[in-house]
């Protein structure tokens, strides 16, 4: 009695992270929109007119903004017990597409990034760490799917998604910190967001982990 209440209630809390999540991915890929015109003086773009002119810089920063949203929505969608019961071919190409994609193009593309970040040394440890943690979490997701670990599988999933929000929840903050007009000067509130857009997220990914989300997840699967 006890263990099927625990079931609704996660089940019913996934289905409102599923929800509020493709809502966010939703409004990100919003956000991409203006970049698609390549103008250099457009949205993020107008605190980096010192350096766009760098090729490498520039090409990662395309590169980057326009996978996330199909890393961000691929990686959801690994989440989605209905295509690992019912559609399970569907369910490993699409995870294939994440991980290829920001194993290969992503992750290499916002590390550049990382290297300039706004907000000086401090914010660029920050993101420099992040795009490291993001690619060893994922990298080990594949590993352990391709020697039949599920369990871990999952686990190391739930880590590497957990850093891919970090586009949702940087945002997310800023935006709480405008609502709330926060009295920090512009470089001390980026190296805050720099830190708490994805550090945060790690120790839920660990909480869920703790709960048992993965077991839950694997139960559904079957």
């Amino acid at each position: 009695m006890v263990e099927a209440k625990n079931s609704i209630i996660k089940g019913g809390i996934n289905i409102f992270a599923f929800v509020l999540i493709a809502y966010a991915s939703y409004l990100l890929i919003l956000l991409s929109l203006p970049y698609i015109y390549f103008e250099r003086d457009v949205a993020f773009l107008e605190t980096k007119q010192l350096i766009y002119h760098h090729k490498v810089w520039r090409a990662s920063f395309y590169i980057h903004v326009f996978t996330s949203p199909i890393i961000i929505v691929s990686g959801l969608l690994q989440f989605s017990t209905y295509l690992q019961r019912k559609k399970r071919t569907l369910h490993r190409l699409i995870g294939k597409t994440y991980l290829i994609t920001l194993l290969f193009i992503s992750a290499p593309a916002a590390f550049i990034m990382s290297l300039y970040a706004n907000g000086g040394r401090i914010a660029q440890t920050s993101f420099v760490l992040l795009s490291i943690c993001w690619i060893l979490t994922s990298w080990l997701a594949l590993i352990k799917a391709k020697k039949g670990n599920i369990e871990s599988h999952v686990k190391w999933m739930i880590r590497s998604y957990a850093l891919t929000l970090s586009a949702i929840t940087l945002r997310f903050y800023s935006y709480l910190f405008d609502v709330f007009q926060f009295q920090l000067d512009p470089k001390t509130t980026y190296i805050l967001l720099s830190y708490i857009s994805w550090i945060p997220n790690l120790l839920i990914a660990e909480i869920l982990i703790r709960m048992k989300y993965p077991e839950y997840l694997i139960n559904r699967f079957n």
